[in-house]
């Protein structure tokens, strides 16, 4: 079977991928590892925290974007903080 999206090659620690098989979410997690000589690497697992070890040839590996960073900011402006005291 020929896989589609992402080669090995391709991938850095730290990408954020999805590991799919006939259509199905198989793996959803972050790079650790990544052997491009072998095609192989491994993911630390999103849903059960452990880490995996995946071949690109059985599965279709896509990118998947990291979720936005939200800040929250505050309407009240704060004071401006105290000078210490000299000791």
């Amino acid at each position: 079977m020929e896989a589609q999206g992402v080669r090995t090659a391709q991938l850095r620690i730290g990408d954020q991928i999805e590991a799919w098989h006939r259509g199905r979410l198989f793996h959803k997690g972050r790079v650790t590892d990544v052997v491009p000589a072998l095609e192989l690497f491994w993911i630390l697992d999103a849903r059960t925290g452990t880490r995996k070890l995946l071949d690109p040839e059985a599965l279709e590996i896509r990118h998947v974007d990291p979720a936005p960073v939200t800040v929250e900011v505050s309407a009240k402006p704060q004071p401006p903080a105290k000078p210490l005291a000299p000791a």
